[in-house]
C-alpha cells in the first residue's frame, strides 16, 4: 500500500499515547488523504475521565482534534470500529451527523451506555 501514495511524508497523524511503561503500545499511526504534513497529538487515556473497557479505546480528546483539523461543518462521519464509542460522543458534541458500527455486542452495548450517560449529563453552557 505504501507504494502507492504518492508523497508518503504527507497525510500521517501519530497520537503518542503517553503510556511511560505499559502493556499498549507507545502511539499509534493513522493515514489520512489529505495532503498536510505529520500531526503529532500527545494526550495520556487516564487524561480522560471515562472507565477503558476496550484494550485500543481512544479518548474523546484525539476524535475532537482530528474533527476539529480535518472535518468540516456538515460531513457525515462513519466509524467502522465503533469500539468504545469515542468518535461517537466527540461527533454528538461537535453536532456532526454520525453513524457507527461495532460487530462485537458487548462493546456495542458498553460504547452505548457510556454514549447515553454522557448524553445525560448536564451542560452549563
Amino acid at each position: 500500500m505504501i507504494d502507492k501514495i504518492k508523497n508518503p511524508s504527507m497525510g500521517w497523524i501519530y497520537w503518542d499515547k503517553e503510556n511511560g511503561t505499559s502493556d499498549f503500545s507507545d502511539g499509534e499511526l493513522a493515514y489520512t488523504s489529505f495532503n498536510r504534513a505529520l500531526r503529532s497529538i500527545k494526550r495520556h487515556l487516564s487524561k480522560d475521565n471515562s472507565k477503558r473497557f476496550h484494550p485500543t479505546q481512544k479518548h474523546i480528546y484525539l476524535y475532537k482534534w482530528l474533527l476539529t483539523n480535518y472535518a468540516k461543518p456538515g460531513d457525515k462521519i462513519i466509524d467502522t470500529h465503533l469500539g468504545s464509542g469515542s468518535s461517537r460522543i466527540a461527533c454528538y458534541d461537535m453536532g456532526f451527523n454520525f453513524v457507527g458500527y461495532e460487530l462485537d455486542k458487548d462493546y456495542f452495548e458498553a460504547q452505548d451506555k457510556r454514549f447515553n450517560d454522557f448524553k445525560m449529563q448536564q451542560k452549563l453552557f
